[in-house]
């Protein structure tokens, strides 16, 4: 078995290397490759992705960088169209999600209990304390999920996803910006996959330090979520 972790980055030259290096570093019980998509950064993301990879001739790790920037569920597209993988994990390049819970993320899996895990920032272990907007808007937002869906999710918004690549064999997925994460949940929740979700530390950004997400792509998953369980 194989596993491919996607990682979409736009504007992390702060964090790109450090993340990377974790990532390699992070024990898996099965081999992993690495897919990078720049998003059309406009610092000095894509400098940084050069000399990682010059330094690590070794290591199984792809970059593509997209010439224009066109959104986090863009690049996570370009990212699965890449990967040859038989699980797949999404990985931000924010240094928020910590890679040394690949292995909890991943059980669930292997054992056969679950075809998509979840990690989840509410269950339990140590965080950041959450900016109120945010916290409020990622429970409503899941609530919403919860309802349309008929699933009980603590963390629909969460990077950290994994699947087997099988669950979204013949369900297309459009959405280039936020609308990633409620779009897969949604395909997962109609292939009737079977979500597992594990607790995982988390250490958010402020907007200060970088963090990109604003209350107008709320109404973007928002919106999302609707258009999957009505729209098709």
């Amino acid at each position: 078995m194989k596993l491919s972790i996607l990682v979409p980055v736009y504007n992390e030259e702060a964090t790109v290397e450090a993340l990377l290096e974790r990532v390699l570093a992070a024990q898996v019980p099965t081999e992993k490759e690495v897919i990078v998509v720049d998003d059309g950064s406009t610092d000095g993301t894509a400098d940084r992705l050069e000399r990682f990879v010059t330094s690590h001739p070794q290591a199984a790790v792809r970059v593509v960088r997209q010439s224009r920037n066109r959104g986090k569920g863009a690049a996570l597209r370009a990212a699965l169209d890449l990967a040859a993988g038989d699980v797949l994990l999404v990985q931000d390049a924010d240094l928020e999600y910590n890679p040394d819970e690949y292995t909890r993320l991943l059980e669930p899996i292997l054992d056969g209990r679950a075809d998509v895990v979840f990690g989840s920032r509410f269950l339990a272990g140590p965080q950041r304390v959450p900016v109120f907007a945010h916290y409020l808007g990622n429970r409503f937002l899941t609530a919403v999920c919860n309802a349309l869906f008929n699933v009980k999710l603590t963390d629909m918004e969460t990077c950290y996803k994994v699947f087997r690549r099988e669950v979204l064999a013949g369900r297309r997925l459009r959405a280039n910006r936020y609308g990633f994460d409620p779009e897969i949940t949604a395909r997962f929740c109609q292939a009737g996959a079977r979500i597992q979700e594990v607790p995982v530390t988390y250490s958010g950004r402020s907007h200060a330090e970088g963090k990109k997400v604003s209350w107008k792509d709320g109404l973007v998953v928002l919106w999302t979520l609707l258009r999957c369980r009505w729209g098709g």
